[in-house]
């Protein structure tokens, strides 16, 4: 039987969170943040998703709020008894002079499962943005399921990125080739968007040998990145030491 299922949680400026609504498989708890920071980890009540579900995340960051969201383990999309493509959905609203970091661990698509994930962002023309996707093409020794994702950012109400990619024997072909994976298995993106690039541009340049970072028409730069394994790409994908590089 099939799960449907959505988490919502809205954060303030003082740091409260008066929602904090878990459902389903995905429980949204506040733990302890460095910083200046609130803190809110998902974490797993059970395997999710599996074939048919349909789960979502919605999260409203209010003005002058600083949030930072991760997960307690990988997300593991699995085949399940329903047949199907299972679908995640994360709804991400940012206000003004917020700053939202989301960064979960990684998403592994095993063998035989299908997923269709989509990350649609609005950011206010003062938010701060940092948010990295993973993606692990199979579990060891495995072939991959067939994913799919989309990265829809907004910022003041015009596009600032849309992108969607696609994997395993449902993705047309050409995906595992020379021009796009090359035969890694660990695959990812990290967005930063900071009104302070306005003023201080970051030039393009690349990052080691399977990574390149790209400045976007906007205050924004993004990061992209394969890699051997999920160790490899999180080195390539660290937002702090990537920036500072």
């Amino acid at each position: 039987m099939s799960v449907q299922a959505t988490a919502r949680l809205v954060a303030t400026r003082d740091g409260g969170l008066p929602v904090l609504e878990s459902a389903g498989p995905l429980a949204l708890r506040r733990t302890r943040a460095a910083g200046p920071y609130t803190r809110v980890t998902v974490v797993g009540a059970m395997s999710a998703p599996l074939g048919g579900d349909r789960l979502a995340i919605e999260a409203d960051v209010r003005d002058g709020s600083r949030l930072h969201i991760d997960s307690a383990a990988a997300t593991v999309a699995l085949p399940g008894r329903t047949p199907g493509q299972a679908a995640y959905d994360i709804a991400l609203t940012v206000g003004e002079g917020a700053e939202l970091r989301w960064l979960p661990e990684q998403l592994i698509s095993a063998r035989g499962s299908e997923l269709r994930m989509r990350t649609r962002v609005e950011l206010a023309a003062t938010a701060r943005l940092v948010l990295r996707e993973e993606q692990i093409l199979g579990r060891y020794g495995e072939d991959t399921g067939s994913l799919t994702t989309r990265l829809t950012v907004r910022r003041a109400g015009r596009p600032l990125l849309d992108q969607e990619l696609a994997y395993g024997p449902c993705a047309p072909g050409g995906w595992d080739g020379g021009a796009v994976l090359g035969g890694h298995r660990a695959v990812g993106q990290l967005l930063v968007v900071d009104p302070e690039f306005e003023g201080k541009p970051v030039k393009p340049r690349q990052l080691g040998e399977t990574a390149v970072l790209t400045p976007l028409a906007g205050p924004a730069v993004l990061i992209t990145a394969v890699a051997p394994d999920a160790r490899a790409l999180r080195r390539l994908l660290d937002p702090d030491a990537a920036l500072a590089a």
